[in-house]
């Protein structure tokens, strides 16, 4: 089997090659193909896949697989270990046209612009006065109008080079980057995001209710990306969530209930998907981005400035990338936290996107069906949105691709937050696949994270500015 990543020099595509090269899909990819439009990115990452050290298994110095060759693919045939695991033969290709010849998977995971745009969709809209973050408000439409072009791209060429082979698509934002994808590959895409998965498995582990993997038996989650709830996490007939929420020391364990306090969780009779705080405490977020010496995509730009040349020069790759991802991730969401407060081992504990996609493409590739929270249609799953609308839900996945799970009904405040937020998604989906600026106007006019008309003119006009090439896109 082989696997196309589009993105291929990304920062966390060694923690998908490591969950290839053991455990439980060791074996299930034959080829790696890493795909970047910065080939020094994919060259440098694939070094790191060659030193990352497994089960019973020493890395080599030079940055390449046990018994690998010194070509530009970085080795011929997998090497196999019972103790170690599979290491899928890895290639660096350029071109994605030839990348995609015999793909059965793509995996996407694409930043349009690189940091330096990302840093523009954070700093113009602080300079609106309005949050700077990249996937939600005024940012994410900004990332959307980039990322969806690119993606639709890949989306035709797949048609023509690899008409059978499946998307899972990480590129943010991804239920909108998903959305737009699906006017192309129908259900051939599935969109994944790790954020409502480790939400549940969080929350789980602190109810003291196990979590077999691939199964969603008793979870009760709803919602889009990047904003969804946790409303019930039924157990041997019990809904052990009521007394999740009125227990603060357990809540005070993980992630989210240390986001959002005791209080609010069990006000909402929910859990919140984390990145509802930009929602529920706006201003508290708003003042702190704003207040911060640098936005989220500067700590990361200045993390990483220097980091792929070491990546290329350094004898052992792997400790120069793991040591990155570790102040990587601790600084993952920071404006939620107290200033002094740092990020809870269990919180940095790997596991999260890589896991979600090689269970989609497990599912997908033997037809053995599993259960996981997946962007996809919405169809009658809520009948208060459109049918098109793409939702963040349970879902059952197998050969013939994802399908959503029955939900319980929404609350009117759940349907309220969801739609407003999906026409504002659905007019940027528009704006990106026509180039259409009265339908990117709308989409931050609509949000509701951008609080007044004139603030949303404003925005767009300072990306415009900040983006010479979006104002060229539109279509007079």
């Amino acid at each position: 089997m082989k696997l196309v990543i589009v993105g291929g020099g990304g920062f966390r595509v060694p923690l998908v090659y490591r969950a290839l090269a053991q455990g439980r899909f060791a074996g299930l990819i034959d080829s790696l193909v890493l795909v970047d439009t910065d080939a020094g990115r994919a060259e440098a990452i694939r070094r790191v896949l060659g030193d990352m050290p497994l089960s019973g298994e020493a890395g080599r110095p030079d940055g390449l697989p046990p018994g690998a060759g010194s070509g530009a693919d970085g080795g011929s045939a997998p090497q196999v270990d019972p103790d170690s695991g599979h290491r899928p033969a890895v290639e660096v290709q350029p071109d994605l046209r030839t990348a995609l010849a015999g793909a059965d998977v793509v995996f996407a995971a694409v930043r349009s612009g690189g940091p330096e745009c990302r840093v523009l969709d954070e700093r113009v809209a602080l300079k609106a006065g309005l949050l700077g973050q990249e996937t939600v408000g005024a940012g994410g439409i900004s990332y959307a109008l980039r990322s969806i072009p690119d993606m639709m791209q890949v989306a035709r060429l797949m048609q023509e080079h690899a008409p059978d082979a499946w998307l899972v698509n990480f590129t943010n934002p991804a239920g909108m980057v998903t959305e737009a994808l699906r006017t192309v590959l129908g259900e051939r895409v599935i969109g994944i995001c790790d954020s409502a998965s480790g939400l549940v498995a969080r929350a789980s582990a602190a109810a003291g209710i196990p979590l077999p993997l691939g199964s969603l038996a008793g979870v009760d989650y709803v919602g889009l990306n990047h904003l969804g709830w946790l409303r019930g996490l039924m157990h041997d007939g019990e809904d052990r969530l009521p007394a999740l929420l009125r227990d603060p020391a357990r809540l005070l364990s993980f992630e989210e209930g240390r986001v959002f306090g005791p209080d609010l969780p069990r006000l909402l009779g929910t859990l919140p998907n984390e990145y509802l705080f930009y929602y529920y405490f706006h201003r508290e977020a708003l003042r702190a981005v704003s207040s911060a010496g640098q936005t989220r995509g500067e700590v990361l730009a200045s993390q990483q400035h220097g980091l792929y040349p070491r990546l290329l020069e350094a004898s052992r790759p792997f400790a120069v990338w793991e040591e990155a991802r570790l102040a990587r991730e601790s600084g993952y969401l920071v404006e939620a936290r107290h200033p002094d407060e740092q990020r809870e081992l269990s919180d940095l504990a790997g596991g999260g996107y890589e896991r979600v996609a090689l269970q989609v493409m497990h599912a997908l590739l033997t037809d053995t069906p599993a259960e996981l929270i997946l962007n996809v249609r919405n169809g009658t799953t809520f009948p208060g949105l459109p049918e098109d609308a793409v939702v963040e839900v349970p879902a059952r996945v197998s050969g013939s691709g994802a399908v959503p799970l029955s939900a319980a009904p929404l609350t009117v405040s759940q349907l309220g937050l969801m739609a407003s937020v999906k026409a504002a998604e659905q007019q940027a989906v528009q704006a990106a696949l026509y180039a259409d600026r009265a339908a990117a106007l709308s989409a931050l006019t609509l949000h509701p994270l951008v609080d007044s008309a004139h603030a949303a003119a404003r925005v767009l006009a300072g990306y415009e500015e900040a983006f010479p090439g979006l104002e060229r896109f539109w279509r007079v």
